[in-house]
């Protein structure tokens, strides 16, 4: 005989992804149009905003259900963390730095400053935005990619200027943004 937990762990194991949404077929099927390009290698964004509590995180985790095939990379905007260069970018990109070695050197050396991997400068943002660019592409490669940010609003601006250089050039990518915010935002650069 099965525990709760068990049963639990099966029902949601054959549940359909979002099956716990109502009224949300519009957004799910936004998500499912951006998936659907980003595994046929024509990546792209989606910015799911609100009101806090209207279920932006729900829409979030349905796309991480929906695209089990994908690798999965997250990053969560966080308020006292705003101050903090690269903080966020830093929370998406360390699970696949390995890949950094197929960078060029300056875009590599540009990451590892940012990251406080090595001593330097401050880098060049266009070099950041190139070596994010680069790592997931190659991250992407393996399989296809999604890249779901919350409460981007929290985002620091250095993370935020990267992830929208990258965001601008996902064209010929199996990746896929999106993007949990209270406010329509807009990068400035």
């Amino acid at each position: 005989m099965l525990s709760a937990d068990e049963m639990s762990a099966a029902s949601s194991a054959v549940r359909a992804p979002g099956e716990h949404l109502l009224g949300r077929r519009r957004e799910r099927e936004a998500l499912d149009r951006l998936l659907e390009a980003a595994r046929g290698g024509h990546g792209g964004v989606l910015v799911v905003h609100g009101e806090p509590g209207v279920g932006k995180t729900t829409l979030l985790e349905y796309a991480v259900e929906a695209g089990r095939e994908f690798r999965a990379v997250r990053a969560l905007g966080v308020e006292q963390e705003i101050e903090l260069p690269y903080a966020a970018l830093h929370q998406l990109c360390s699970p696949r730095l390995e890949l950094s070695e197929r960078l060029p050197a300056p875009q590599r050396d540009a990451l590892a400053v940012a990251f406080g991997l090595s001593a330097g400068p401050a880098p060049n943002p266009f070099l950041v935005g190139l070596a994010t660019l680069g790592l997931l592409s190659e991250a992407a490669e393996e399989r296809p990619l999604l890249c779901v940010v919350d409460d981007a609003q929290w985002l620091d601006r250095a993370s935020a200027r990267a992830l929208a250089f990258v965001a601008r050039r996902l064209l010929a990518e199996k990746i896929a943004f999106v993007f949990g915010a209270r406010a329509l935002f807009v990068s400035s650069n």
